[in-house]
């Protein structure tokens, strides 16, 4: 006899115990926000190479 036939399905092995806090599209983590703050960082991290520049010059 073939037991792996009988019975329910089992279902949701393969999906997360839980949602995570910072998920794209949450209210922490919303879409498109993330590109404007990059390009923001990459201007402080310029101006902040160019300030050591400066500085050590």
């Amino acid at each position: 006899m073939d037991y792996s036939k009988s019975g329910g399905q089992r279902t949701g092995k393969n999906t997360p115990r839980h949602a995570e806090h910072n998920a794209k599209g949450s209210r922490k983590n919303p879409f498109g926000e993330a590109a404007d703050d990059k390009a923001r960082l990459l201007a402080r991290m310029k101006a902040a190479a160019e300030a050591r520049k400066t500085e050590q010059e």
